[in-house]
């Protein structure tokens, strides 16, 4: 699975596209951020709450459509699914 990082994100993990196995016979939104956090740790304290959540002022895209917004959240199926983008807010001016 195809992944782009963006700002500190790519900055923690040194590149902003990388290919991450996802073992799932039908992988969903969690198996690929899983699999995500299991191939670069550092990245964990950055991307999940304390509660296992997503943080809120992270935006996850799944081929350009937010799957917590136009999906099942977690559960989006990415069978079909080409490309993940992870990126917190920038500022800017």
């Amino acid at each position: 699975m195809r992944w782009k990082l963006f700002a500190t994100l790519s900055e923690t993990v040194g590149d902003n596209v990388l290919e991450i196995t996802v073992d799932a016979e039908e992988p969903t939104l969690r198996d690929a951020v899983d699999a995500l956090l299991s191939a670069h740790p550092e990245l964990e304290s950055q991307v999940l709450d304390d509660d296992d959540t997503l943080q809120d002022h992270l935006r996850v895209l799944c081929d350009g459509e937010d799957p917590f917004h136009s999906a099942a959240g977690w559960e989006t199926d990415l069978s079909d699914v080409d490309e993940l983008a992870m990126f917190p807010p920038v500022t800017g001016g």
